[in-house]
């Protein structure tokens, strides 16, 4: 069992952990994820972005959008309480090379696997500039941890509650059309990161984005996280989580994600996850 160390609630369905995960915080490398699983059994097993880690400390960081059973029941849980099993490191840490200015793009929950990445493209030496964008200014997080790893950073909001009115899409093409971008890494929800690399696909830029898809094992067993790059099926666990943008299928992609919304939308369901949250507030 894994204790969590601390808990905060960052906006209204988005909360941040600190998890007691020795081996996976010592071996952890920008990029890389993990798959959690809350509790012995069968419960369902889920991959999570890491956000941070302290080797030292022996914690990582998970910041967690509840969208699901599993997201809600973690939601529920507080500080001394713990989760089964945490595994990883795993996927391919992210390339990080000095290639001049880098572009870090990250829409909603995206943002907390891209701190780390453009943390580690500043310390290569790279001007890193980077975007975050959320719906409304509740639903941007970690503008100030974004900001200290950036040599600018642009916040924009759909509904114009703070920072630019503006899709993320927006800024990305004017930089772009500047001339001066050698890379692009963008994470976030498969369409904005599609319209990411559509945009930056006719200035010849490299584009990096890291997908997020249903996946069961984490080690290129169930197959559950395959996705077209190119005429290829990737296994995003394995091969992943980062491929070039400009040859992801995102529409295949995000069929395979929409499969099971049905069951997560089933009245039973929203009904045995309240039961669980009035049981633990002791209701």
């Amino acid at each position: 069992m894994r204790r969590i160390v601390r808990k905060r609630q960052l906006s209204e369905n988005v909360f941040q952990f600190v998890v007691e995960a020795p081996h996976v915080a010592k071996a952890h490398r920008p990029g890389q994820f993990v798959v959690i699983q809350l509790e012995d059994e069968f419960s369902e097993r889920i991959p999570l972005s890491v956000a941070d880690w302290d080797p030292e400390a022996g914690t990582i960081t998970l910041i967690v959008q509840v969208v699901g059973k599993t997201t809600r029941m973690l939601s529920l849980r507080q500080e001394g309480e713990g989760i089964a099993h945490v595994l990883g490191p795993l996927g391919n840490p992210t390339d990080i090379e000095k290639v001049g200015t880098v572009v870090c793009v990250g829409g909603g929950i995206g943002t907390a696997p891209l701190h780390p990445i453009a943390r580690a493209f500043r310390r290569k030496g790279n001007r890193v500039i980077s975007i975050i964008g959320a719906r409304t200014k509740d639903l941007i997080i970690l503008e100030d941890e974004m900001r200290s790893v950036s040599d600018e950073l642009i916040v924009c909001t759909d509904d114009g509650s703070y920072g630019r009115k503006a899709l993320v899409t927006e800024p990305l093409k004017e930089l772009c059309e500047q001339g001066d971008v050698n890379e692009v890494v963008a994470i976030g929800p498969p369409i904005m990161m599609k319209f990411c690399a559509e945009t930056t696909r006719s200035f010849g830029i490299k584009t990096v984005v890291s997908l997020n898809t249903i996946m069961v094992d984490g080690t290129g067993m169930c197959g559950g996280c395959r996705v077209k790059v190119g005429d290829e099926i990737k296994f995003v666990c394995v091969d992943g989580p980062e491929f070039d943008g400009h040859l992801v299928d995102f529409d295949g992609m995000m069929r395979r994600l929409a499969a099971y919304r049905p069951m997560e939308q089933e009245k039973d369901h929203r009904c045995k996850l309240e039961l669980v949250g009035n049981e633990r507030r002791g209701e």
